[in-house]
C-alpha cells in the first residue's frame, strides 16, 4: 500500500524523513551509512530548535553543508549536490513535523491541488512495510511516473488534440527561499512576519534554516534529499494554485485543458495549439513572479500526442535495441543512445539489461576486455547518471580478465582519464568501490573527502561544525558514516543490486 507524504500523520512524516535514504538520496556505495549519525543526533537533540544547539550563528559559517558538483550532461551543466549538516537537518525536521505545522502544510497542499485540471504526481510516496517501519519505494515512484505521466499522457490523446511539453530551468538552484513562506502563508502575511525574531511561521522558519545552511543565500535550495524535494513541491504547488487563478481570471478564456506535472516537468494538454500556448504563457508569467523561468530550449508544441509524450530517448532505444549480438555491439548501441540522449533515463534501463547479461558469464570469449572497458568508461565520462551501473559492469568484466597485471594497468588508465575532468567527486567515490577491499588506505589523501573517509582517514570532517556547541560537535567524532560491517562483507566484485538502475 502506498500513500503520499501529505496523507500521513506528523509522526509518520517524521519517521519517514529521518531515514538515511531520505536524508541523502545521492547515489553512493552501500557502505556509506548516515543512519547512526542521524539516530544519535535525534536522540541528543530531541525536539530542540536550531537556536538551542548553536554556539554562534551557522549563517556566518561557510560549508555548513557538504557539497560537491556533478552535472547533467557530462559537460558544463554543473549541478551542486549537497549532504545537509545532520544537526541542521534534525532541527528542520523537528519544526516541519510539529503537529500544528504539519497540519498547516497538509492543508496548504490541499489548497494547491484544488484544481482537478492540474495534476501533480511527484510528491514523495510512502509504502507501509510494517506498523513501525516506513520507507519510500523508489521503484514505486518510477512506476507512478510511468502510470500517471506517460500512460495517462497517451490516454489523454483520446480527449485532446495538442500538447505542450516544457520544464523549469535550474529549478532547485533558482528557488527564492522567501517564496517558501509565500507558499505556506501567502505573500502578504509572510512579508509582514518575515523579520520576526524568533520566526513563528513555519514557512519563514524553513526559509531561515535553509539560509543558515547556505551562508545566508536566498537563491537556491540544496539538492540531494527527499526533504528538499518536498520543500520544492511547496513552491511548485504554490505556482500551480497561482496558475489556476490566472487561468480563471484570464480575459481571453481557454478551452478544456489538463496539466500533468512531475516536479518541474509540465505537460499541457488542450484541443488547440493556441490554448496550450496561452496556458504556457500564463505559466511563464506565474513562475516569473517567484523567480523561476521556463526552459525555452526544451519547450515544444505537438499535435501528435502519442508520438511526442513518450520521451525520445525511450522511443529511440525501443527501436535500436533489437538485434545486438556481441557484448561490444550491445555496448555500442548503449553508447549511441547516450551520445544522442545524454544522461537520459533510458540509458539506465539499457545498462540494467547489459548488467543482467554479463552477470551470467563465466568468461569473456573472443572479445577484448580493453575494448569493452573503453566503451563503458566513455559512457560514464559523459553520462554521470551511469556511474554506479558502469562500475558494476567494470567490476564484473575485470574479474573475468585472467591477466591481473593488465587489470591494474586498465584501472590506472581509467583513473588518469577522469583526473583530467573537473568535478567528478561522485565518480571517484564509485571508482574507489572497485579497489577499496584491497587498497583501502590508498586514498586517504584523495581530493574527494568522501573517498578519504571511506579510506579510514579519521581527521576528515564533511561539514563545518564550528558553529555548534562542543557537546554536539563530539557526535561527529563518535559516529562514522562508514558501516564497517557492510564494508567488510562487501565483495571485490560489485553486486548487481549496487547499481542505481532506474529511470523514466
Amino acid at each position: 500500500m502506498k500513500k503520499k507524504i501529505i496523507e500521513t500523520t506528523n509522526k509518520e512524516a517524521r519517521d519517514f524523513f529521518l531515514q538515511a535514504s531520505k536524508y541523502c538520496a545521492i547515489d553512493l556505495p552501500k557502505y556509506f551509512d548516515f543512519q547512526p549519525l542521524l539516530t544519535e543526533f535525534e536522540k541528543i537533540i530531541g525536539n530542540q530548535k536550531l537556536f538551542d544547539i548553536q554556539n554562534n550563528k551557522p549563517n556566518d559559517c561557510e560549508f555548513v553543508n557538504y557539497r560537491f558538483l556533478t552535472n547533467k550532461d557530462g559537460n558544463f551543466a554543473w549541478r551542486p549536490m549537497q549532504i545537509i549538516n545532520p544537526a541542521v537537518y534534525i532541527c528542520l525536521i523537528n519544526r516541519i513535523t510539529e503537529s500544528d505545522n504539519w497540519e498547516l502544510i497538509k492543508n496548504r497542499f490541499a489548497y494547491f491541488q484544488k484544481n482537478e485540471n492540474i495534476k501533480c504526481y511527484s510528491l514523495p510516496l510512502i509504502t507501509k512495510v510494517s506498523d513501525n517501519q516506513l520507507k519510500t519505494d523508489a521503484s514505486a515512484s518510477i512506476l507512478n511516473w510511468w502510470e500517471e505521466i506517460e500512460q495517462q499522457s497517451i490516454e489523454l490523446a483520446l480527449k485532446y488534440k495538442s500538447v505542450l511539453v516544457t520544464d523549469i530551468t535550474d529549478c532547485y538552484g533558482s528557488i527564492y527561499t522567501h517564496t517558501i513562506g509565500w507558499a505556506l502563508h501567502g505573500k502578504e502575511i509572510s512579508r509582514k512576519h518575515r523579520n520576526d525574531s524568533p520566526s513563528t511561521l513555519i514557512g519563514c522558519i524553513i526559509d531561515d534554516i535553509i539560509q543558515a545552511m547556505s551562508y545566508r543565500q536566498t537563491n537556491g535550495i540544496p539538492q540531494g534529499s527527499v526533504l528538499m524535494d518536498f520543500i520544492a513541491e511547496m513552491v511548485l504547488g504554490y505556482a500551480d494554485s497561482m496558475l489556476t487563478d490566472r487561468i480563471s481570471d484570464a480575459d481571453t478564456k481557454v478551452g478544456d485543458y489538463t496539466i500533468l506535472r512531475y516536479r518541474d516537468d509540465y505537460r499541457i494538454f488542450a484541443n488547440t495549439q493556441e490554448d496550450t500556448i496561452k496556458i504556457a504563457k500564463m505559466l511563464s508569467e506565474v513562475l516569473s513572479d517567484i523567480n523561476l523561468r521556463l526552459n525555452t530550449q526544451k519547450t515544444f508544441v505537438s499535435d501528435n500526442i502519442i508520438r511526442d509524450v513518450i520521451k525520445p530517448d525511450k522511443l529511440y532505444w525501443n527501436e535500436a535495441k533489437h538485434g545486438e549480438k556481441t557484448l561490444q555491439k550491445h555496448l555500442l548501441l548503449i553508447h549511441s543512445l547516450a551520445e544522442k540522449y545524454p544522461n537520459s533515463g533510458s540509458i539506465s534501463t539499457a545498462m540494467s539489461a547489459f548488467i543482467d547479461r554479463i552477470f551470467t558469464l563465466k568468461e569473456i570469449k573472443e572479445e577484448s576486455t580493453r575494448v569493452l572497458v573503453s566503451i563503458l568508461v566513455d559512457i560514464a565520462y559523459n553520462n554521470p547518471r551511469t556511474y554506479s551501473s558502469v562500475i558494476v559492469c567494470l567490476g564484473k568484466i575485470l574479474s573475468l580478465e585472467p591477466n591481473k597485471t593488465d587489470v591494474d594497468e586498465i584501472c590506472r588508465l581509467i583513473e588518469v582519464k577522469f583526473n583530467n575532468k573537473p568535478n567528478v567527486g561522485q565518480w571517484k567515490v564509485w571508482f574507489q568501490r572497485l579497489t577499496i577491499k584491497t587498497y583501502r588506505d590508498k586514498e586517504q589523501n584523495s581530493d574527494e573527502k568522501l573517498c578519504q573517509i571511506a579510506a579510514n582517514n579519521t581527521n576528515v570532517q564533511l561539514w563545518n561544525n564550528d558553529w555548534l556547541k562542543p557537546e554536539y560537535q563530539q557526535i561527529f567524532n563518535e559516529c562514522s558514516i562508514i558501516n564497517e560491517d557492510v564494508l567488510q562483507k562487501t565483495s571485490d566484485i560489485p553486486n548487481k543490486n549496487e547499481a542505481q538502475l532506474f529511470g523514466y
